[in-house]
């Protein structure tokens, strides 16, 4: 099981050290500013027409409905994609699809394939797999080709390289560009259109030349067997039409039952996600064409917790989503700390649910502290296109945080509330208790309670207890 960065502290002293960055609360706090006001604009034209609400309620039912039926959808999304031509294979965890997707590219003799933007091939580790094998994975998605020459890492589901601003992205193709490819031109500048035309030049001969390409999917039909990935560039379509194999690796939470069911969905996500009416490019491709596109198609469906999560009668609801990054659009903490705080390819408020959820409370320190990474606002669930109560699946894995961890050593705050409960209990001992509450105030100061007050206010201990006050009164009447 994959899905969190390899030796990233919990979310607390990542989140800690991000907040000195000044650099990077300026950049995120233009660009969520941007994209939150883009979509509202989209959103708010919706309701001019119709109702934004009934059209969530509908992409929640068609994601819902799948899931309630799941093994059904996937069997017959299974028996359509082999009737179109295409190769099904079913990998349990990262480690299966990884040898899958590298076994294919052996198989063809190739040390390179280029790839389409995709959140779960970064789940499974997909670029370093292949490497050990000696292929090498070149991205072509301009964010992600960004954070790839800069080896970097991701920081949001939508923009990657949000953390990055232009004057930096320059900077890293000047250096970078010309050890994996054609280099950028020397009088390069931080204009967008230009950094754009340099990375245009440098990808155009990875794809013209690659045999094989390897993408993810936004959406998989079931009926028709039909895979759908949407994107801004156009260089997923190059990469899904060019090359002479085309390795799709999907998560079996991505099928939906009918093509009709597409309709609120594709409508929802540009909306959502880039505050656009439709996606520029929507390629939708099922199986083998001859004569037209990849004369080999594969399609590897991956499980990797997924079924874990499904059984969770609160969490699984997290399933529905639709990668669309609202969420992290919106969410005061995200803002703040930037995505690679979260330790996770899926950061912000939508992987502080789902990555608990795939490998399980208890399991890692740092997923076990990504449900406490939130204000529980609820800014995220307001603006979720599909519905995804985000902060009650908080709520409910910081409960199973806490039961995982019952039966060993326990921790301060552990006894602090053990105590508690035993003074609380009966009159008499919390009578007597309040005998020493000055000294127990000077103890938690020093000692217990140092990480806490270090950010809040411990308020002294009044000169009189209520209790003593209520007898040198007379119950309150002298």
């Amino acid at each position: 099981m994959t899905g969190t960065f390899v030796g990233m502290p919990a979310f607390p002293k990542a989140a800690h050290e991000a907040l000195g960055n000044a650099q990077l609360r300026h950049n995120l706090a233009h660009a969520t500013g941007t994209i939150r006001a883009k979509r509202q604009r989209l959103v708010d034209e919706v309701n001019e027409n119709s109702d934004w609400e009934e059209l969530r309620l509908a992409g929640a039912g068609v994601k819902e409905a799948a899931l309630r039926d799941l093994g059904t959808q996937l069997e017959l999304l299974e028996s359509t994609l082999t009737a179109n031509g295409a190769t099904v294979h079913w990998a349990r965890d990262a480690a299966e699809a990884n040898a899958i997707v590298a076994s294919i590219a052996k198989g063809h003799g190739v040390d390179e394939v280029v790839k389409v933007k995709s959140m779960v091939t970064q789940e499974i580790g997909l670029n370093e797999a292949l490497e050990a094998e000696g292929i090498a994975a070149w991205e072509t998605d301009l964010a992600e080709l960004i954070v790839q020459l800069g080896h970097d890492l991701p920081s949001h589901i939508l923009v990657p390289a949000i953390h990055r601003n232009r004057s930096e992205i320059r900077e890293i193709f000047l250096t970078e560009m010309g050890a994996v490819g054609r280099p950028a031109p020397d009088d390069l500048t931080d204009e967008p259109a230009v950094l754009a035309a340099a990375a245009r030049a440098h990808l155009r001969e990875k794809f013209l030349r690659a045999k094989v390409g390897v993408s993810g999917a936004n959406f998989a039909v079931a009926d028709t067997g039909t895979l759908v990935v949407v994107e801004s560039e156009g260089n997923g379509r190059m990469c899904l039409t060019l090359p002479e194999v085309l390795i799709s690796v999907v998560g079996i939470e991505k099928v939906v039952p009918t093509w009709d069911g597409l309709d609120p969905l594709l409508r929802l996500l540009p909306r959502s996600s880039t505050g656009e009416r439709m996606n520029p490019y929507t390629s939708t491709w099922s199986g083998v064409t001859p004569g037209d596109g990849p004369q080999e198609v594969h399609v590897v469906l991956l499980d990797n917790g997924r079924t874990n999560a499904l059984a969770d009668e609160v969490g699984r609801q997290a399933l529905r989503c639709i990668r669309c990054s609202a969420c992290l659009n919106v969410c005061p903490v995200y803002e703040r700390t930037g995505g690679h705080a979260y330790g996770s390819v899926y950061p912000g408020p939508i992987g502080a649910i789902l990555n608990p959820l795939l490998k399980g409370p208890g399991s890692d320190e740092q997923v076990d502290s990504l449900p406490y990474a939130s204000s529980l606002c609820g800014a995220c669930f307001e603006v979720c296109p599909v519905l995804i109560d985000i902060p009650s699946v908080l709520v409910d894995l910081r409960a199973q945080v806490v039961d995982a961890h019952r039966g060993g050593v326990p921790k301060v705050e552990a006894l602090a509330f053990k105590g508690a409960a035993v003074a609380l209990s009966d009159s008499r001992k919390l009578a007597f208790g309040e005998r020493f509450t000055k000294i127990g105030l000077r103890l938690a100061r020093r000692v217990g309670a140092s990480k806490w007050t270090s950010a809040r206010d411990l308020p002294p201990a009044p000169r009189e207890s209520f209790r003593t006050w209520w007898k040198r009164t007379d119950g309150g009447r002298r």
